[in-house]
């Protein structure tokens, strides 16, 4: 068994309460080794609420909504930081264990990097931290592990976003989500998001008739969708600035009274400056002519219409709307984290990115308008992946970066004040 795989490890005694690099691993390895695919984090966040308590966390717990949540610091204290992660996992059985790779050992696993290795950061950095510094600088820590990230609910971030209102509970002056980014760099956004169902029906034709059969509805609406990023993304060069249509399902079947239906998925990744009511208009347009339908519906507040033609019918839902997020990058968190990778590393060269998915910081960012930066150690590359692995060098270097982040953060709160 390699020194750093074994999820047993405990300190020896007269060791620092701090976590040593092992008993890092050793969180990491048994997070990862508990399944926790979205909708069934259950058992993870039982586990991790457990570890926190072992780590000295003033609280930990499983709230309402799912997520392994622990605290450090007052209830009441001054500065309310909420570093974000998710438990949630993809599918996908990847024998957890540690090898030997060419950036040294490595663990492998579902959810090494997407995203329990930046939740085990956050938890093992905060840990370092210890309560009694946490109180003495006016600070309480939130860690979440949340649930159904990797859905379209975001059902934990969701629970958290509402809960530090403002109102029963203060807002955070900071939030930290838990994405990979690589230990030296930073995510300033991420684009936004919304999906569209289509489902259309027709009475059964003949193939070697004059009518084009169902699909054909749903091809025509994909290839609307496809022309109109096109013409969007003229002379946007940047991924980040573009609109990014993807075709996720498509499928037809014939049912018992000789109907024809398919059924199709669109997700369409948004730019900051992206208008849905005005795309969500022409494209009922467009539908009601491939259709031949004269007088529009009203779409009402589901945002969802059935159109009927003379010869098919369609019913069109938007939903699993988020915003487009970026963080400036002249506030006190990210100038924290700048100064922790320096710190850490005698080359560490600090880097920002945006990237061209989701993350929970669009369901948090437009509610806190706080500083937010999303980190945590990883190449995000392998996300999903069936080779998903995670160096435990970078990991290791990560806490460091988030430890000392936060002890900069802190030392930046109290000078404002």
């Amino acid at each position: 068994m390699h020194p750093y795989s074994d999820p047993s490890f405990e300190p020896t005694a007269g060791e620092s309460v701090s976590p040593t690099r092992q008993e890092a691993v050793a969180l990491l390895h048994g997070l990862v080794s508990v399944p926790s695919l979205s909708g069934q984090e259950e058992a993870a966040s039982r586990w991790l609420v457990a570890r926190m308590a072992e780590l000295g966390y003033d609280r930990s717990y499983v709230d309402e909504a799912g997520n392994a949540v622990g605290e450090m610091g007052p209830a009441d204290a001054r500065h309310l930081v909420v570093l974000l992660g998710h438990i949630d996992t993809v599918p996908g059985d990847i024998p957890v264990r540690v090898e030997e790779t060419a950036d040294g050992p490595a663990l492998y696993g579902r959810g090494s990097v997407d995203a329990k290795g930046p939740l085990a950061t956050f938890t093992a950095a905060v840990a370092r931290l210890g309560a009694d510094w946490v109180a003495r600088h006016g600070l309480r820590l939130v860690v979440v592990g949340a649930v159904e990230e990797e859905a379209a609910t975001s059902k934990g971030a969701r629970f958290i976003r509402d809960r530090f209102d403002g109102r029963g509970e203060p807002r955070p002056v900071a939030c930290i989500i838990g994405e990979p980014s690589g230990w030296h760099r930073v995510t300033l956004g991420y684009k936004g998001r919304i999906l569209l169902d289509v489902e259309a029906a027709q009475p059964m034709a003949h193939t070697a008739g004059p009518d084009a059969g169902v699909a054909t509805v749903a091809v025509d609406l994909w290839n609307w969708v496809a022309a109109y990023a096109a013409r969007f993304n003229q002379s946007r060069e940047r991924v980040f600035e573009q609109l990014s249509p993807s075709l996720r399902q498509i499928r037809t079947e014939t049912d018992l009274q000789m109907n024809e239906r398919v059924f199709a998925q669109i997700g369409i990744r948004l730019p900051l400056d992206f208008r849905v009511a005005e795309f969500w208009d022409e494209l009922v347009q467009a539908a009601a002519q491939r259709l031949g339908v004269d007088e529009l519906p009203s779409t009402g507040d589901e945002g969802a219409i059935e159109l009927h033609g003379p010869t098919a019918s369609l019913r069109l839902r938007r939903y699993a709307h988020e915003e487009a997020w970026r963080s400036d990058r002249n506030n006190p968190l990210v100038r924290s984290f700048l100064a922790a990778i320096r710190s850490v590393e005698a080359d560490g060269r600090p880097g920002f990115v945006v990237k061209s998915g989701t993350s929970d910081m669009n369901v948090v960012g437009p509610a806190w308008r706080c500083p937010i930066l999303a980190y945590g150690p990883g190449d995000s590359t392998l996300d999903h992946t069936p080779h998903e692995h995670l160096p435990l060098d970078e990991y290791w270097r990560a806490i460091q970066v988030l430890e000392q982040a936060l002890r900069n953060l802190a030392a930046m709160l109290s000078a404002q004040e």
